[in-house]
């Protein structure tokens, strides 16, 4: 049963009338929607564990809704944040949520009876502010709003009201899908409770307690967003922002305490093979990382991306030449001041290091390598002669990139 093997992968954290909401999920008869608010041109892992969770269930014949928010974006939701978002024009939103749909459609798939995409700035703009106050702000007591946790941790650094709002949109959000759509199930990540619990709380108000409106928790954004995150930033789906190579070996070199809740969580292997593999330990986990990103690099980019990410991997590791699908960085002449380029600003420009100083850090400890040899001096230039071959550059014994001239 679909519900059981949510659990058993780690990913529900909460529920509301879990006996109800088991019977709906395994049935196939939940219609259900995640949220995703477009903050960026390109989805990252931490939506990914919502898609994976997305596709499971369609899978067992249920319906998801994709909710873009391409309304609440004029809002920026305040959960796990410590300051305002910087807000977004219309065109950029808009943008976003153009970029999200398409790469939403390599995973779930979409079209009559299967899954649908709808975008809340269809509504949301629409309502008139003092009947949404009469209509929907009654319902809400602003106590039990102080205590949501994505409203406490923000009290004391500065809450503005554009965020004191969100809950109330997002509520919102679920009254009119349970309405327009059927909707009678939404899912989010464990920072979402409060908001989604007023979702759940407003039908009910609005329609009567036999309201059948249900929510699950997981531990999806949190997670995800954790273990989507590296130094140079977020793990994009998008090959333009993080390459095939470089999101296999994100997950490649993820920690050995990590491995295995991942494969449970992100992949689509059976708990069967998953549950021989919890007993790997030492060098076994590391087949259990390529395993992983494999794994994932198929469902994000495709099997022959994978192949090649994974061929690579290989070949590096075991002292080889070809960088043909390396994530590279070219060089222009204009870049250069007396041909030739700080070993600092290469670092920079190539996005290896955030900065000049952790650049810097980074060849003081001896973690910094071109072509193999080990960059001594802060001081280095990297020449034009060099950059026209092509140069390999390595970070630590696992990261690796190629800067060329153009």
């Amino acid at each position: 049963m679909i519900y059981d093997e949510l659990v058993a992968r780690g990913l529900i954290a909460q529920v509301t009338n879990e006996e109800e909401i088991k019977q709906l999920v395994n049935s196939g008869n939940a219609t259900f929607y995640i949220g995703f608010d477009p903050t960026a041109d390109s989805l990252h892992v931490g939506h990914f564990m919502a898609l994976s969770l997305m596709k499971r269930l369609q899978m067992a014949g249920n319906k998801p809704v994709v909710l873009l928010g391409g309304g609440t974006g004029y809002i920026g939701d305040p959960s796990g944040r410590t300051d305002l978002r910087s807000m977004m024009t219309p065109e950029t939103i808009q943008y976003n949520c153009d970029c999200f749909k398409k790469q939403m459609e390599r995973f779930i798939e979409f079209g009559n009876d299967k899954a649908i995409i709808v975008n809340n700035v269809d509504w949301l703009l629409k309502l008139n502010y003092i009947e949404l106050l009469r209509d929907v702000g009654a319902h809400f007591s602003v106590n039990n709003m102080l205590r949501a946790e994505c409203y406490k941790q923000r009290l004391e650094k500065g809450l503005s009201f554009l965020e004191f709002n969100y809950m109330i949109m997002q509520s919102y959000d679920f009254y009119h899908l349970y309405k327009n759509y059927g909707c009678n199930m939404q899912f989010g990540g464990d920072d979402q409770w409060s908001n989604m619990l007023g979702g759940t709380d407003l039908i009910r108000r609005k329609l009567g307690k036999d309201a059948y409106a249900m929510t699950i928790t997981l531990l999806m954004n949190s997670e995800g967003n954790k273990m989507g995150k590296t130094s140079k930033g977020a793990v994009w789906l998008d090959p333009n922002k993080t390459s095939p190579f470089e999101f296999f070996q994100y997950w490649r070199n993820i920690g050995d305490a990590d491995v295995l809740k991942c494969i449970r969580m992100l992949t689509f292997l059976p708990l069967e093979q998953i549950e021989v593999m919890d007993e790997w330990e030492g060098s076994q986990l590391n087949e259990a990382k390529e395993i992983l990103a494999y794994e994932l690099t198929k469902l994000v980019h495709g099997e022959v991306e994978a192949q090649k990410a994974k061929s690579v991997s290989h070949t590096l590791f075991a002292g080889g030449t070809d960088d043909s699908n390396m994530p590279t960085t070219e060089i222009e002449a204009k870049q250069l001041t007396d041909d030739a380029i700080s070993i600092l600003d290469l670092m920079v420009l190539s996005g290896i290091t955030a900065s000049r100083s952790e650049a810097r850090r980074l060849i003081q400890q001896g973690g910094l390598f071109i072509n193999d040899n080990k960059v001594e001096s802060i001081d280095e230039n990297i020449t034009s002669e060099q950059l026209k071959n092509g140069i390999r550059i390595r970070k630590g014994k696992k990261t690796y990139h190629k800067a060329i001239m153009t």
